[in-house]
């Protein structure tokens, strides 16, 4: 077996982001299913703290040319916040 394969920064970067995803999850399922009001102050600022690692390692990639975004059009994003206010209005 060939043990010599290396990672790129873009393999690494990828590999870090997929994990944050991974926790951002794990913590909001923790936080929606806990009682105790501190292990939720904890776990919330917990995946706070995770979020803003995540957005730093795909911003990071971003501007690497390793993960590509389109801009949202104005128009789009006026009709995402109509449509899930009404939704919000809704419940």
């Amino acid at each position: 077996m060939n043990n010599n394969m290396q990672l790129t920064d873009q393999d690494i970067m990828n590999d870090l982001l997929t994990m944050e995803k991974q926790i951002a999850s794990a913590y909001n399922t923790g936080i929606t299913e806990a009682s105790c009001q501190n292990l939720r102050k904890t776990l919330t600022d917990n995946l706070l703290d995770t979020q803003q690692l995540q957005y730093t390692i795909f911003d990071t990639m971003k501007r690497n040319g390793w993960y590509q975004t389109k801009d949202a059009q104005t128009e789009d994003v006026n009709n995402a916040k109509s449509k899930f206010t009404n939704i919000k209005n809704q419940l």
